[in-house]
């Protein structure tokens, strides 16, 4: 393979899948957590691209502002809207829903915003987990818990929550023990949100490999110096050494996978996976 280049794309509005819904209005709107960078901005933008009102979540302030001036400079439909979240006080997870019920109609969910820490069990600091899991698993819980009642109370009860998971939410390395149990656990809500659901009320989940993101680069770095290797080695033999299709996702190929999602061409999708993993939970040799 040839070296690697672990610059993270730039999303044009070429690069957002486009679909015509009846929900996909400036009256609805879909709440992105982690709005601020990678995933979390991407999915922001192509659901802005599609002509949703977005409300979007994080604690980066000025990720967030600079996810609005991406839209803006994307002359779209959708708007965009900026709530700086801390995601783990459930005070301010009420706070971006009922801010999101002042701007339309809600309807969609996703639950993006994550982080990582690589270290081994015995070695795994406990506020580095709790810190984890509270991001990544109780504020996905905390809201669906405030925005389920929002769905339901719309003219038809139709909308959808969708929380990011990884192929770590199908299989466990080492050295990543709190994503990957906030990981198993997410595919877990997504089935209850299901359950609960009455069929209008979609819970689904988005599982892929490696995304070229600000966070994928970092983890790179820190993998590379957990075990005594190259940057270079990291990307080859541990993230792509196992998959089909040798090279990243980008951030905005899963954002259209939330786009499809969302979409009433997705309705049938409900607790389920959407696996875009290039092969490499379901191959080996």
């Amino acid at each position: 393979m040839s070296e690697f280049d672990l610059t993270t794309p730039e999303l044009t509005p070429d690069d957002v899948l486009t679909l015509d819904d009846p929900y996909f209005t400036p009256d609805t709107v879909a709440i992105v957590t982690g709005a601020a960078s990678g995933i979390g901005r991407a999915t922001a933008i192509a659901l802005a691209v599609n002509g949703l009102t977005v409300v979007g979540a994080d604690i980066d302030e000025e990720g967030l502002a600079d996810t609005a001036a991406t839209i803006s400079e994307f002359d779209v439909e959708g708007r965009f809207e900026s709530v700086p979240t801390d995601l783990t006080d459930d005070g301010d997870v009420e706070a971006v829903v009922e801010a999101a019920s002042e701007e339309g109609t809600i309807r969609f969910v996703a639950n993006i915003a994550g982080m990582q820490h690589i270290a081994s069990i015995p070695e795994f600091p406990m506020e580095k987990y709790d810190l984890l899991t509270d991001v990544m698993l109780r504020s996905p819980f905390k809201m669906a818990q405030a925005a389920m009642p929002h769905i339901r109370e719309t003219d038809d009860g139709v909308g959808a929550i969708a929380n990011m998971s990884s192929v770590h939410g199908h299989y466990a390395t080492k050295d990543k023990p709190a994503y990957i149990t906030a990981k198993h656990g997410i595919t877990g809500l997504t089935r209850a949100i299901a359950a609960e659901g009455e069929g209008t009320l979609r819970g689904f989940s988005v599982s892929v490999g490696y995304v070229l993101t600000p966070l994928m680069v970092n983890q790179i770095e820190d993998t590379a110096q957990e075990r005594g290797i190259t940057e270079q080695e990291v990307v080859e033999d541990v993230m792509l050494g196992q998959a089909r299709t040798k090279e990243m996702m980008t951030p905005a190929e899963v954002a259209n996978l939330f786009v499809f999602g969302f979409s009433t061409h997705a309705s049938h999708l409900n607790g389920g996976d959407l696996l875009f993993d290039g092969g490499y939970t379901t191959t080996y040799e």
